[in-house]
């Protein structure tokens, strides 16, 4: 019955295959989701979506694949849907006040609520609107659409307008999730895991299971063995563009921050404005007070750093290829020396630009800072970072 949906995910381009589908319809005959569309919701993709950037194409499958409820007419119920009593009382218990399951039960309780729906069901003929016995919309039958009774079954109504019917077939709801929209915080970290490396190093503070095992099924005796505890091993220095043109973009430049502070377990960070030149700073209320001389910086950290400059790149041609170039300030050596310094250093680097791509043609500097970084500049969006991300590791 389930073989729809399993080509509508492929349709929608989602690369699942019969042995993730299988996984699927073997939780489903374990009777993981059976009464419960949440359940089955997340079974369903949890075993058939394998990566971020398809949920949102499963949302949209999943949604054209079992929307089809509103549309069972009244004579086609009873064939189509079971609702069993237990799941009913399990949602009464979610979204009925005391009062209303009171009330409920003086009326006979849900075997009298489900026996008159089949009877109704069967003797009604053609929809009805409103009143409060028939099954059909705007009245206060327990049974319908658009109206209101607090023991109601809600059938082929959009979404709920009282929040009070004991079943809700259509109320999930799904936030869409695309690798060209511009990124926040948890989307940014679920890129950059891409990048970090895990290594072994340290004292021996972590119990090594197989070890202790292998080593008691040899001696004979308990023997615990434990090894060095996992430690991320992935070292970052993170230039960060500040101020002019890039007052836009300081929201998703804050997002990409706090989130490399929590992947990255070895950051390093410094400010700049416009373009690398001979002083950064960490803090902006002191950037002409407290600067780090660039050459600190390069001496500093070790070639086995990955380097991120993160900019929009717009600026003055002047401030890159001119000794005098910039705008604050006389620096005695052009930017692009600064820059090529800074990539010779560090070889793993990368331009993460906050303008979108398609603009990059307008802007002559971002096409200087594009041949100088070798076109390892990519945009800030989630398959922008991907993108970035694997450039690092090569």
């Amino acid at each position: 019955m389930f073989q729809p949906f399993f080509e509508n995910l492929r349709k929608a381009g989602i690369p699942v295959s019969l042995r993730e589908y299988l996984t699927f319809l073997e939780g489903m005959k374990s009777g993981l989701a059976t009464y419960d569309i949440e359940a089955f919701y997340y079974l369903a993709r949890v075993a058939m979506v394998k990566d971020e950037r398809n949920i949102d194409k499963f949302d949209r499958a999943f949604g054209a694949t079992f929307k089809g409820l509103e549309e069972i007419s009244a004579s086609q119920v009873l064939d189509a849907v079971d609702i069993p009593e237990e799941w009913l009382r399990k949602m009464a218990e979610k979204h009925l006040s005391a009062e209303e399951k009171a009330e409920i039960e003086a009326l006979g309780g849900f075997e009298k609520l489900m026996e008159t729906l089949r009877e109704r069901l069967k003797e009604q003929e053609g929809r009805h609107q409103g009143g409060n016995k028939w099954i059909g919309t705007a009245g206060t039958s327990p049974f319908g659409a658009y109206g209101y009774n607090p023991e109601g079954v809600r059938i082929g109504q959009k979404e709920s307008r009282h929040q009070r019917a004991t079943k809700v077939w259509d109320k999930r709801e799904f936030r869409n999730l695309d690798d060209t929209v511009e990124l926040g915080t948890r989307n940014i970290k679920v890129a950059l895991k891409r990048l970090r490396r895990w290594a072994r190093e340290g004292a021996a503070d972590e119990l090594d299971l197989d070890g202790t095992i292998r080593a008691t099924a040899e001696h004979g005796y308990l023997d615990v063995k434990t090894r060095p505890e996992r430690h991320n091993a992935v070292k970052v220095v993170m230039f960060l563009d500040v101020g002019g043109s890039m007052d836009p973009h300081i929201k998703v430049v804050e997002e990409l921050f706090s989130a490399a502070r929590t992947e990255f377990k070895h950051l390093e960070y410094y400010y700049f404005h416009n373009c690398l030149y001979e002083g950064v700073w960490r803090d902006n209320r002191r950037r002409w007070s407290e600067q780090t001389p660039t050459h600190e910086v390069l001496r500093t950290y070790g070639p086995d750093y990955k380097c991120i400059f993160v900019g929009d790149a717009s600026m003055s041609p002047y401030e890159i290829a001119y000794p005098g170039g910039a705008n604050e300030h006389w620096n005695k050596e052009a930017g692009q020396v600064w820059l090529q310094r800074a990539r010779d250093q560090w070889s793993s680097n990368l331009w993460i630009n906050p303008v979108p791509e398609k603009y990059w043609g307008y802007t002559h500097s971002i096409g200087m800072i594009q041949e100088i970084f070798e076109d390892r500049m990519v945009p800030m969006t989630l398959s922008g970072l991907e993108q970035g991300m694997r450039e690092l590791t090569r």
